[in-house]
Order: C-alpha cells, then structure tokens, then sequence
C-alpha cells in the first residue's frame, strides 16, 4: 500500500525528475515514479494529466502524438530547457529542506 499521495508542488518536480531522463508517455511517467519510489508515491489519474498540462502550459515540457498508422495514438511527452532550470531550482530546494529535518532529527 503506498505510505504518500502527492502533493502538487512535489508530483510536478517528479514529473520533470521522470522527464529529465527521456520522453514517455502519462501512464509510463506515474509508473517510473511509483517504481523508483519502490511503490510509496503514486499518483492518482485524475491529477496527473492536469498537471501535465499545467507543466504544458509553464512552457517546461511539450508534447506530440505518436503511434503507428491505425493503432492506438498515445500523448507523449518531453521536458525542455525551461524545465530542466526548474528541475534544478527545485532539487536544490528539496536538499536544503531535506537537510534542515535531517539535523532536527539528529538532535543536539
């Protein structure tokens, strides 16, 4: 059973995280998150496409469609310039936080 659902801020940093590493589709990008998360985060389909296209909208990822004549067509998406700044702005914040409980958790 996964221990977190996503909040907003950190399921779009995990989007672009997924991103970062080469173009996929919707459902590929919450499976990557929920497999390298070891199963704790997941997202839940009604949220994830809005905020891809939030992510769309920012300019920090695009989109296309792709599929072989006569089947199936599938969004797929990937991160651009912009987003891999934003990326970084966020995992630098996300370390800062991360280290700030770290030392609440040490103790004195």
């Amino acid at each position: 059973m996964p221990e977190k659902s996503l909040g907003r801020s950190d399921a779009l940093t995990l989007i672009l995280a997924v991103l970062r590493d080469g173009s996929r589709h919707g459902y590929e990008i919450a499976r990557e998150v929920e497999r390298r998360s070891e199963n704790h985060l997941t997202f839940n389909d009604g949220t994830l496409y809005p905020l891809l296209h939030e992510l769309e909208n920012r300019g920090y990822i695009k989109s296309h469609w792709e599929g072989a004549p006569g089947e199936r067509q599938k969004r797929v998406y990937d991160i651009l310039d912009l987003g891999l700044g934003e990326l970084e702005r966020k995992i630098a914040l996300w370390r800062k936080y991360a280290a700030s409980i770290e030392r609440v958790l040490a103790g004195a």
